[in-house]
């Protein structure tokens, strides 16, 4: 992959697999959830080397350090290249209570659950 000086944001994070389609990447800037520095940025924005971003996906915070810039979509075994997975052991923990809580579902047809049931699921998520 040939580095170039500049490359938008969106292209990066699409480039480096945080995002799988480059319209994800470019809503997830719209939307506030990728900062720079603490701050929101726009998707047009051009990115340098050594930058950290942090990106919102969830309840988790991911922070990634920029190595290098791409603008093509890369193989995977490429990613450590360009960039360093730096996000905080409490943010990996989330992910991992959250994969080990139960999932709530509904049969279809079942209609929205009663005020009886809706007091034993509020029960439920209150020891979670």
């Amino acid at each position: 992959m040939t580095e170039k000086n500049t490359t938008r944001i969106d292209k990066w994070l699409w480039a480096v697999r945080i995002f799988k389609t480059r319209t994800l990447a470019n809503e997830a800037c719209s939307g506030g959830r990728v900062k720079i520095g603490g701050k929101a940025i726009k998707p047009s924005r051009n990115l340098a080397s050594g930058e950290i971003i942090q990106v919102r996906k969830g309840a988790i915070k991911y922070e990634f350090k920029v190595l290098k810039l791409a603008e093509k979509r890369m193989n995977a075994k490429l990613v450590p290249e360009f960039m360093e997975d730096i996000t905080p052991v409490e943010e990996a923990e989330k992910l991992t209570i959250s994969k080990s809580l139960p999932v709530q579902t509904r049969k279809r047809g079942e209609g929205r659950p009663t005020k009886r049931e809706r007091r034993k699921l509020d029960k439920l998520r209150e020891k979670f």
